[in-house]
């Protein structure tokens, strides 16, 4: 054995053991977080079965109001993620939580589309600063190398919330429908909505500014941390605002980040509509099979990271999950009414998006310095955002005017692919960690 591999193992260790001790820290409460953030966000999806009918939505106004949630938050993620930087962590990601949590609440009173529109834009602009807010948080927390293991472990509350949400909501729907004068939407609004702002207070009290202020990790924790970290920095091309918007690399994560919300949010907002569309009647079973893509999505995503981090390997492990993600879709809208076929093609979209998602999210920190991160991850991910308005507004037009979504399907899976494909025209020795 050398002596520089003998002299690294120690290290190499103790550096295990401090991140292990952070991450039972965070994760925890980071994870709760961001399920509940999911599943205010993607509850409408199971609300508008019952929801349409009372109100009388269109399948248009329902795509329109379920995307104007990402127009709000295209235009108040850079904004809200400065201001985190301004505030501090904890005190803005708490704030934004106790209101985004108040808003979905709200949802259950909603009587007409223009209170729909509002209450979906407002829940926009408070959830906009949360998912990018906590990819820089921890972005000052953990090197490069660890990375697409921690992103993975954070953003499996995306398919948790559909495998925790589908029967939930589903159950809701079904057995509390006009139980206390209230329909089964609306008290599955409250139900899902009003923990929220419990969890802000929880996170006020308890999540840490940085590793710099808290006592459980030792001095020489600290140390390591701060080495590894400012090394990493060194390596940086953006530096500047000015040199986010300049950079061509930025422009085109933006493209890619837009192939990956039109996956993720295919299935977040079309997946209850789709499977009903196939035969299945009952909220409950729309439910239960609507967990099912996203079990299979927590499971891949997890191994995906692993094999990232264990790789030292982005870009493929990135572009395959889009491929499959786009092959999915569009094998949903082959036989939208052959139940077997459509949860198939669902299935496999729900891995490939699920693990798209966070494997993007190493790409951005390989150029963005320590400054420019809270502004260059907010800028790529409200542009990216216009996707999650596309992908529900092309499905419920088309709908409306096809009477089928297989049309839409096929261009939102081609949209997919082409993403998938542009995500090896980044640089391999900048984005594949060191």
């Amino acid at each position: 054995m050398s002596t520089a591999h003998t002299a690294a193992s120690p290290a190499l260790a103790t550096a295990d053991l401090t991140h292990a001790k952070i991450t039972w820290r965070l994760m925890p409460l980071l994870l709760i977080c961001y399920l509940f953030a999911h599943l205010d966000r993607i509850n409408i999806g199971f609300a508008k079965m019952q929801m349409s009918h009372d109100l009388h939505f269109s399948d248009t106004v329902y795509g329109f109001g379920a995307g104007l949630f990402f127009v709000a938050y295209a235009l108040f993620g850079v904004p809200s993620n400065m201001a985190l930087d301004r505030v501090g962590p904890r005190r803005w990601i708490a704030t934004l939580m106790i209101v985004w949590g108040a808003l979905s609440t709200g949802m259950l009173w909603i009587e007409s589309s223009t209170g729909f529109y509002v209450l979906r834009f407002f829940l926009g602009v408070a959830e906009a600063g949360f998912f990018p807010g906590i990819l820089v948080f921890l972005n000052r927390w953990y090197p490069a190398r660890r990375r697409a293991q921690i992103t993975a472990l954070f953003a499996i509350a995306v398919p948790m919330a559909g495998v925790i949400g589908g029967p939930l909501s589903g159950g809701i729907l079904e057995f509390f429908h006009d139980f206390g004068g209230l329909r089964g939407w609306q008290w599955m609004f409250l139900i899902e909505g009003a923990p929220v702002i419990l969890l802000g207070l929880v996170v006020f009290k308890c999540l840490p500014d940085s590793f710099e202020s808290v006592d459980w990790l030792k001095r020489d924790e600290k140390e390591q941390l701060r080495a590894q970290l400012g090394q990493e920095e060194q390596r940086k091309s953006i530096t500047s605002f000015s040199g986010i918007l300049r950079n061509r690399q930025v422009w085109l994560l933006v493209s890619v980040y837009f192939a990956v919300m039109l996956a993720v949010n295919t299935l977040a907002f079309w997946m209850p509509t789709l499977i009903h569309g196939a035969g299945i009647g009952s909220d409950g079973k729309v439910g239960l099979l609507s967990a099912i893509p996203y079990l299979a999505g927590c499971l891949f995503m997890l191994g995906c990271g692993r094999s990232s981090d264990r790789h030292r390997e982005r870009r493929w492990h990135l572009c395959v999950p889009l491929l499959m993600a786009a092959v999915g879709i569009a094998v949903a809208g082959l036989a939208p009414t052959q139940s077997l076929v459509v949860l198939s093609g669902l299935i496999l979209a729900g891995m490939g998006a699920s693990a798209a998602l966070p494997m993007f999210w190493q790409l951005p920190p390989a150029f963005l310095s320590n400054s420019t991160q809270a502004a260059g991850i907010a800028l790529i991910s409200s542009f990216g955002s216009i996707a999650s308005f596309l992908a529900p507004y092309l499905i419920g037009w088309m709908r409306d005017t096809t009477q089928s979504a297989s049309l839409a399907l096929y261009v939102l899976a081609l949209f997919i692919a082409l993403g998938g494909l542009l995500v090896l025209r980044t640089h391999a020795a900048i984005v594949n960690p060191q």
